[in-house]
């Protein structure tokens, strides 16, 4: 028997375990549970096990809890991982805090995402929880990989990642998300990393092949390999063969389609106007007063992996 013989390939992040081992140390996940993957082709996330241990470097990272989980953090001496502060549950006396500032300046603030973000440095514990149900879901990112996830996604990332952003530019990026869709984005350059992100309801993944295209409603959607192109479309709702719709009802029919954004944009007309319906989010919220009904969808091109939760967010209410 050979040495790769006595070995597990773990099927959510393809590192090597021994034969022995019931969890994979890179990524946590289950060595001895099937791969479930629904006809469609998407799998779900591992269900880590309460307790479940993993380590980067002299770091080990432990996941507590199913419903709100935690992931709770030895660092070794050195060692550091960065993170929002308000995902901080707790740390050890002894682990120092200092804070690393986010690119884009303005932007970022326009954008409702962190200007700056701590860091934990080791050694010692310290805790992190994004107080809301869902999922924990561990990736290490290999040199050279890069990981564009929804904003606000992160857990915690270690130090060894660099960090920047990307907005999705074009007027449907605006008019789907208000100020705009914004992708956090991690590379490993020299040292492999992890990321710890939280997903709201269950979490699912699929490999999209070259040229595959899926279409995600855009708060479903949590991560993505580089490789994979994304872009946002916009499908006017057309009315059935035969039902005639006057513009009132277009209009009407149109508002009912934002539920509660297109309240606010009718809301938006009346007090101010055509000025109001231009300012902030509310011009997204406002299209389908001339649009008729519609829906935004973000359009994913494969090859690469791309993630999606089931418990849909608004874009900016994470």
């Amino acid at each position: 028997m050979t040495a790769t013989d006595e070995r597990l390939a773990c099927k959510w992040c393809r590192a090597q375990s021994p034969a022995s081992a019931k969890t994979c140390d890179r990524c946590g996940a289950p060595l001895d549970v099937r791969n479930l993957v629904t006809d469609s082709g998407w799998r779900q996330a591992p269900r880590l096990r309460d307790l479940t241990e993993l380590s980067l470097g002299a770091s080990v990272f432990q996941i507590d809890g199913t419903v709100v989980p935690v992931a709770d953090v030895n660092l070794g001496s050195g060692e550091s991982v960065f993170f929002e502060h308000h995902v901080m549950l707790w740390k050890d006396e002894n682990v120092s805090m200092s804070v690393m500032t986010a690119p884009g300046g303005m932007k970022r603030l326009l954008g409702d995402l962190p200007f700056v973000l701590s860091v934990a440095h080791g050694p010692g514990r310290v805790s992190f929880s994004r107080d809301a149900p869902g999922e924990l879901v561990v990736l290490p990112v290999d040199p050279g990989l890069e990981l564009d996830l929804r904003e606000h996604a992160m857990v915690l990332a270690s130090a060894s990642l660099s960090y920047s952003f990307e907005r999705l530019p074009g007027l449907k990026a605006t008019l789907a998300a208000g100020s705009g869709m914004y992708l956090d984005r991690y590379v490993a350059a020299q040292d492999p990393g992890l990321l710890i992100l939280h997903g709201y309801g269950n979490v699912f993944d699929r490999t999209l092949a070259e040229g595959e295209t899926i279409q995600v409603e855009p708060g479903g959607f949590l991560y993505k390999e580089s490789s994979v192109n994304i872009d946002v479309v916009t499908h006017k709702l057309a009315p059935e063969s035969g039902v005639g719709a006057s513009s009132a009802g277009q209009t009407a029919k149109g508002l009912a389609s934002r539920g509660l954004a297109g309240l606010r944009a009718a809301k938006a007309l009346r007090k101010e106007g055509i000025g109001g319906l231009l300012s902030g989010d509310v011009l997204q919220q406002a299209t389908g007063m001339f649009t008729g009904p519609g829906i935004t969808l973000m359009r994913l091109t494969g090859p690469g992996r791309v993630g999606i939760q089931s418990m849909y967010m608004e874009h900016g209410s994470a």
